[in-house]
């Protein structure tokens, strides 16, 4: 059997149909313990990187382990201002286990965006993406205003 021309290029077209259809899933994650302009700056640079921002917020116990203490607002209520904010477009509960990312297997996201001080979790995400043979990128994205929108000032 023999392809054309004309066959190749409706092929390309119909490629082209299906990429356009399928969205780019990118995930966020943080505490988000009261929502700020810093906050703001992260989805929407996240969302430039995909089509779909789902924020993964960090359960109540999760605060107490990468912040050293307890939230301000309970997971809920969290969830539901990050659910407010327009370039969200899901908001799920982080893992009750540490570092299992049940929730990325769930999610399977094309992309990871995190903020320019999250290290440790960019650390801990590459070693399990690299244990569960993922190749999923990660994007460091940029600090907003160095002095002015991080969470210690809401209080």
């Amino acid at each position: 059997m023999w392809i054309t021309k004309r066959d190749l290029g409706k092929i390309a077209y119909s490629l082209k149909e299906i990429n356009f259809q399928m969205k780019k899933r990118v995930v966020v994650f943080g505490i988000f313990d009261g929502i700020h302009d810093g906050h703001r700056s992260l989805f929407r640079q996240a969302k430039r990187y995909g089509d779909e921002l789902v924020v993964v917020i960090g359960r109540d116990s999760a605060s107490l382990k990468w912040k050293g203490k307890n939230p301000k607002y309970n997971q809920e209520t969290r969830r539901a201002l990050v659910l407010k904010e327009e370039q969200v477009d899901q908001a799920v509960l982080g893992d009750e286990e540490q570092s299992s990312y049940k929730v990325l297997e769930n999610l399977n996201p094309d992309g990871i965006c995190l903020g320019y001080d999250q290290d440790d979790l960019a650390q801990d995400l590459r070693l399990w993406l690299k244990k569960m043979g993922r190749e999923t990128p990660i994007y460091i994205l940029k600090l907003h205003h160095p002095h002015i929108n991080h969470t210690s000032f809401l209080s």
